[in-house]
């Protein structure tokens, strides 16, 4: 079977969501494929045993104003009913210490003063957090970054403001340094709590993750930080809904094979149980991980040019994952808590965990006396480090619960456990990794991967490109992509 459109986009995650419906929205014939039979990626939700579990991101952020998310819905007119969380997230040390991580940024400055002391605290997040604003604003005003093309130049020029003028150069100077900078470096108490809230969001550490994403990651809770009632896959619904309503179409259960260069556009081929089909695009979005795109990729020039720039297993992460249900005995004070652990776990080797709850008030996912609860630690190089033993990293969550009182062992309902293995069976993501590509230092922001694959109608987006990591900035992939599909004359 053979079907045409004007662009064929890969994998319905934010990254190819936002810039499908954006094509939509233009008039665009589009045609989205998913492998899984559920659309929404590292952004959406599951069933299993009744109860509703989320696929990979846990936290929804994005939707204050300059964020790209609020744009991409206002933009499309899509309403969604998000429940807003006060406080976003608790922090729980070795040692007993529990920290609350507020959203306003006063509060949380007079929160870190009290656990980690008075010195450089306030200079320190109040610099973060206006860094954190410019990165925002800029990052919306730059929709064509990074620059590849005399028209990326052109739109470069037209959009630029006098407050972008120090962007570049902070990008040379590392999370590390900004520590440094405020005597903070000397913290061991400190430095271990900002090493693994990076790991959360830029997916590395002080010394490699540069000032402008680190400040940005490190201030994600002082900005509006929501739990979508029902999981993320109501999130994701809306958009398929929108594209679908402007003549799009949605194919899950759609595995691409290959991508196919011809003289007008590229074929894209799927096959599922053998039957196989070819989808026809004069451009094509690959919104899968540009490792996993290149195996795809029938074009022996663009795979040696990007040789160089893919990241291995040993550069990256994936994640061990824990789905509990548990009956509930008290009403938690916070929904999302990253727990740093005395000892790291058997055979992941984390110093972390990090554990979102179901809203109390969210009978869609449980009952109203039961709470669902994700559990995810990182896996680094999975490639190299095999679990070998489920149950024994299962046995060190679960213990680390219950000691820290989320959970009494004889109240669990439900569980099921995937390894880095089995993540990348299901998601068919190469490696397994998680989280985007890692911030390392010697890689700038204008040297990370573009949209543009081969300079004649193949793009990229999705967090294994500029900027990808997190639903904003897979979303804000998306808006670059589209926007330079536009610069090209789609």
């Amino acid at each position: 079977m053979e079907h045409r459109s004007d662009v064929v986009v890969i994998g319905s995650g934010m990254a190819g969501l936002s810039a499908a419906c954006l094509l939509a929205k233009e008039g665009k014939q589009v045609t989205l494929l998913e492998q899984n039979w559920l659309p929404g990626g590292c952004s959406s939700s599951y069933p299993r045993k009744g109860y509703i579990f989320e696929s990979g991101a846990t936290t929804l952020v994005g939707l204050d104003s300059h964020m790209p998310l609020r744009w991409l819905l206002d933009e499309l007119g899509i309403d969604i009913t998000p429940v807003k969380l006060d406080p976003p997230m608790q922090v729980h040390l070795p040692g007993g210490k529990t920290l609350t991580r507020y959203q306003d940024l006063d509060k949380w400055i007079e929160e870190a003063e009290r656990v980690f002391g008075r010195e450089g605290q306030r200079e320190f997040w109040e610099y973060c957090y206006e860094i954190s604003q410019l990165v925002w604003k800029t990052s919306l005003q730059q929709r064509a970054f990074p620059p590849s093309s005399f028209k990326d130049l052109l739109h470069a020029a037209a959009h630029f403001r006098p407050s972008q003028l120090g962007f570049a150069l902070k990008a040379f100077y590392s999370t590390g340094d900004l520590l440094r900078k405020f005597n903070l470096r000397h913290n061991p108490e400190f430095v271990s709590f900002v090493n693994e809230q990076l790991l959360i969001t830029a997916q590395n550490y002080v010394e490699e993750v540069n000032e402008l994403f680190g400040a940005t990651a490190l201030c994600y809770t002082n900005y509006g930080n929501y739990y979508m009632p029902g999981g993320l896959l109501n999130l994701v619904q809306p958009m398929v809904d929108y594209l679908e309503s402007h003549g799009g179409r949605v194919v899950l259960r759609a595995p691409v094979t290959e991508i196919h260069p011809n003289g007008k556009g590229y074929w894209v081929h799927t096959d599922y149980r053998g039957e196989q089909t070819k989808y026809h695009g004069e451009k094509v979005l690959s919104t899968i991980p540009v490792n996993n795109t290149l195996e795809l990729f029938e074009d022996e020039k663009v795979k040696t040019r990007m040789k160089s720039r893919l990241m291995e297993s040993p550069q990256l992460n994936s994640a061990f994952q824990l789905g509990l249900v548990f009956k509930r005995t008290r009403r938690f004070e916070c929904l999302h808590h990253q727990i740093h652990l005395d000892q790291p776990l058997p055979f992941t080797h984390s110093h972390s965990i990090f554990l979102s709850l179901s809203h109390p008030d969210d009978h869609e996912r449980c009952g109203p006396d039961e709470v669902v609860a994700s559990i995810s630690t990182h896996a680094p190089d999975p490639s190299s480090h095999l679990i070998e033993d489920k149950e024994a990293v299962v046995e060190a969550i679960i213990g680390t619960l219950e000691q820290k009182g989320f959970l009494k062992r004889e109240d669990i309902i439900y569980q099921h456990a995937s390894t880095p293995g089995s993540w990348e069976k299901w998601t068919k993501r190469a490696f397994g990794f998680v989280g985007g590509y890692p911030q390392y230092m010697h890689i700038k922001p204008w040297q990370m991967i573009d949209a543009r694959l081969d300079h004649r109608g193949a793009y990229l987006a999705g967090d294994s490109t500029y900027p990808g990591q997190g639903i904003p900035g897979a979303t804000l992939s998306g808006i670059i992509a589209f926007q330079k599909m536009k610069l090209d004359g789609i």
